[in-house]
């Protein structure tokens, strides 16, 4: 859409001179020339003036921050007026009409599996019976799909991925903007999941689909049963997540992180290489340091968890 015609349906009130073909939206860090982003949180204003986007959502105090090769559209909530801009950029939830899917070499597709258009499934792959994998995804050579998997459209899955029973890859991220009358105006899931190679995911987990850009699950990660990933994460190489591991929002996990059974963050934090969660704690904060253990929540070190514990039996007697 152009930016003039974007701004009309949104009640924005500019004129701008050369107008500009809009192609999506991104965060301020990742947008280019032809897409829009927003600030609501003035703690991503570092961000703000570093973006490269065509054009910026903002309120009036934060407009003179605005790049000078940016526009800045200025409304009183930016993140509702994303949302709704999300929902122009939206695909067709399915295609009637595309090329027909590419098999590869050797690859066994059971009955009752349906396959969008435009998607392409490389060598040695094997789809089990339920299975449905939507428009422009792309599945990696000996890949396993088990039964009643779903992958939704313009996701790609890497080499030598195994994905269990019922679990499901791209979903909609749980995104939502409030208005000042409590109504939940839908930010639609624009953006896809990107699955790399030699990953395993267990059953019945869900992964959820990037607002915009994509949420990453990178080489060698292993996902246990009934694991919940939010959009936007990433999982760091050779991760480990344990079942009922959940993660939320803008999560990203470093190299070779350990998230143990029912363990969770609380999103928009990072977590150090080779770091270990153990059971049920919750990680509430950015870990910077790497190599060490956590429990419990509030978070803390493992020995010093330990030592509460013990502490806390003392009383008791």
């Amino acid at each position: 859409m152009q930016l003039q015609n974007i701004c009309q349906v949104l009640n924005i009130d500019i004129k701008i001179s050369n107008d500009i073909d809009i192609i999506g939206l991104n965060s301020l860090q990742e947008a280019t020339s032809n897409q829009l982003s927003f600030l609501e949180n003035k703690k991503y204003l570092s961000q703000l003036q570093e973006t490269k986007a065509a054009a910026v959502f903002v309120t009036q105090d934060m407009a003179n921050k605005v790049p000078n090769n940016t526009i800045a559209l200025v409304c009183d909530q930016p993140y509702e007026v994303l949302a709704k801009a999300s929902k122009f950029f939206a695909p067709q939830v399915a295609q009637t009409t595309g090329k027909k899917p590419k098999l590869g070499k050797n690859s066994t597709i059971m009955p009752n599996v349906y396959i969008g258009f435009d998607t392409t499934i490389g060598d040695n792959v094997t789809i089990l019976s339920g299975a449905f994998i939507g428009d422009n995804v792309t599945i990696g050579d000996n890949s396993i799909i088990y039964p009643n998997v779903t992958i939704y459209r313009d996701c790609v899955v890497g080499d030598n991925v195994i994905i269990h029973a019922g679990t499901v890859i791209g979903s909609d991220g749980f995104g939502f903007a409030t208005t000042k009358d409590g109504q939940h105006i839908k930010i639609y899931q624009n953006g896809n999941v990107t699955i790399g190679n030699n990953v395993e995911i267990g059953a019945n987990c869900t992964i959820d689909r990037a607002a915009f850009s994509s949420t990453i699950i990178e080489d060698m990660v292993r996902i246990d049963n009934l694991v919940h990933i939010a959009h936007n994460c990433k999982i760091g190489k050779g991760s480990i997540l344990v079942t009922q591991t959940g993660l939320s929002g803008s999560t990203t996990l470093g190299e070779y992180v350990v998230m143990a059974g029912q363990s969770a963050t609380t999103g928009h934090l990072s977590i150090a290489p080779f770091t270990t969660i153990l059971g049920r704690g919750v990680v509430s904060k950015t870990i910077k340091e790497p190599k060490k253990h956590w429990a419990g929540f509030p978070l803390m070190e493992h020995r010093s968890w330990l030592k509460l514990q013990g502490k806390i039996q003392k009383l008791i007697k």
